[in-house]
This record gives structure tokens, sequence and C-alpha cells, in this order.
């Protein structure tokens, strides 16, 4: 019988803090499991929970694994607690907003696979994503035992970070809950993510004990084939809980600078160094990062790919936050004449 106790579920002070006294007589902390168009499904210690959603607040501000209060008799969602962290990614900018994939995470797997979706460019914007959200990543690195030489890529993926950790493994074994066990016991929350293919059906399988369908890898160009199509917030064997991820084929990075140089600590480290501030690391004078580079410590192609997450991050950030100025200029037209038209 699956323990739906708030401990169990991952309530912490954090959440208890944020109650108001009358609160905590009339409405039910819930964790989000799955959201819908209209409405989410919820676990709480009184069990599932089916809900719709107050006026105010729409699916796009819930996320899996959000903590929300829940007023039971009525199914209703009237509040969702502030995330001790949440996984975001950029979005189309006329929105003004970022996507949100998952709340209250611990860990994020970042998975990859021993073959030709090896790519570090994007393990680095996971890297930066989770880093940004002070989530601990973790890389695993599946079909190990289809490789000729695992520990070739695992050494690659350990350059991508201090103390990183990294493990190969097999996917279909019966040692990976083991081998991720100190991330998934009573209360932690994990995700899994990655492109599509890679084997996270298995690996959530292998974690849940669930049978959920799972398509072999394409012999062409060893990418895999869409699996899973949504999130949703799933029990593990060892007591945790696990968000599974559909593979996301672009992965935008908006406002996460600090997950950037948290990624990238060999760069931004000697960065500070520079003689100008807006050093671009190019060719200025003085600049610390290519005398880090002609000293053998920074990999010139890592420096490539830290200037292009940059640019990438500050067109993002700048868009959004004009998208963002535009809306509220919007919504004070809008309060304005409809004032004047109640006259």
């Amino acid at each position: 019988m699956t323990d739906l106790t708030r401990d169990a579920l991952g309530w912490s002070p954090f959440y208890m803090s944020q109650l108001e006294i009358e609160e905590l007589e009339t409405l039910t902390p819930t964790r989000i499991a799955t959201v819908h168009r209209d409405r989410v499904q919820g676990l709480s210690d009184i069990g599932p929970l089916d809900l719709t959603l107050d006026p105010g607040i729409t699916t796009a501000a819930v996320a899996v694994g959000d903590w929300v209060l829940a007023a039971v008799d009525q199914h209703r969602l009237v509040r969702v607690l502030d995330r001790k962290t949440e996984l975001t990614r950029g979005t189309e900018y006329h929105t003004g907003d970022k996507q949100l994939i998952a709340a209250n995470l611990d860990t994020l797997f970042i998975t990859s696979s021993c073959n030709d979706d090896f790519n570090p460019a994007r393990l680095e914007r996971y890297l930066a994503l989770a880093h940004d959200a002070l989530i601990t990543p973790v890389i695993l690195l599946t079909k190990a035992d289809q490789a000729e030489d695992p520990d070739a890529y695992v050494d690659q993926a350990k350059t991508l970070g201090r103390g990183l950790e990294v493990i190969a493994l097999n996917a279909k074994t019966g040692d990976v809950a083991d081998l991720l066990g100190p991330w998934c016991g009573k209360g932690q929350t994990v995700a899994l993510a990655g492109s599509s293919g890679v084997g996270k059906t298995t690996l959530a399988n292998a974690l849940t004990g669930g049978n959920a369908a799972t398509q072999d890898i394409r012999e062409d160009d060893a990418k895999g084939r869409h699996t899973t199509t949504g999130r949703s917030l799933h029990r593990m064997r060892s007591g945790g809980w696990l968000i599974d991820t559909p593979g996301m084929r672009g992965l935008g990075v908006a406002e996460v600078a600090f997950g950037i140089d948290a990624t990238f600590p060999e760069i931004s480290e000697l960065a500070d160094q520079c003689k100008f501030r807006d050093c671009a690391h190019e060719s200025e004078p003085g600049c610390a990062v290519q005398a880090g580079i002609a000293a053998g410590a920074i990999d010139p192609e890592r420096l490539k790919r830290f200037n292009k997450l940059k640019r990438e991050n500050e067109h993002a950030t700048e868009t959004i936050a004009q998208a963002r100025d535009r809306y509220r200029k919007l919504g004070k037209m809008y309060r304005s004449a409809t004032k004047k038209k109640g006259r």
C-alpha cells in the first residue's frame, strides 16, 4: 500500500511555514501528481484528489510536484504554495513567461546514451537549468552495455562540472534501483530529463516497478522514438517520488545567468579577473580566460559553448523582460479603458 503521509510525499517545514492557522483547520495540503487542461490530480494524506482550480489560478501556473491547498469538500485547488525549487525552460517569448517543467525537485537525472545521442552542449544546457534552480544534477549514461568503451563517455561527462556525479548503466538490469538509491529515498523527489529514446521510460519502470511501454532505438541514427507524452508523479519502490518528463526537442535558456556560471566554473571564475568587465573572452587585452586557455586550464570548445549560452540567455532574458513590460502596459490600458467605460 502506498504511503501517502505528508512526510512520505515530501512535506517539510518550508511548506508548513506558509500556512495560516485558518488554512490548517479548513484546507488539505496536496501534492500535484498530474496537470490536465482544466483540472489537476493530487495526492494527500486522505488519498488521491481530483481538483478544479479557483478563479485566478490557471493550469499553466501549476506544475507536477507542486504543493497546493485544497478545499476537499468542494474539490477545489485554493492556493499554490511557494516552491522550494522549480525547473523551467525558456519558451515562446511573446508570452512573457518561461515554461514550468516540474516543481520541488531534489535531484535532476539528466539522461543521455553511450552512443551518438551523447552531446556535451545539450548536457550543459540541462546542467545550467538545474544549477540555476539549485537542484542537484546527476548524469545517467544509458546503454552502457552496447558501447565498446562506456568509460570514455563517463570521463567526457565528468569534464562538464566539478564533482559531478556520472553513472553509466544498463537500464534493463536489476541493479538500477540500487545504483540510484542515494537520491531516491523516502520524501525525496527526482525527475528524469533527456532527449527522446535514451531510455527514460525503461529507467522509470525500473525505479517504480511500472510497466509503461518503451520504444526501441532507431538503428540508422542511434536516436530513439518518443515514448513519454506528459509529466506525472510516481512513487518509487525506494520510497521517493519520480517525475517523468517527455523528451524535449528544444531546450531554450532564459534568466539562468547564475546556472551558466555554475556549469562553467573554470571559466566564470577567471572571467572575474579579466581587465574589462564586458570582456568577450576573444581577443581583448588582459583577458584572464584566454590566458587560461593558453595555460591549458580551459578547453576552447567549452569556452565556445559558454559564450553561446551566455548570448542566448542574454537575448532571451531581455526579450522576456520586454514582453512582460508590454503585458503590464496592456493591462494598465485595459484597466483604464474599463474604468472610463464604467463612468
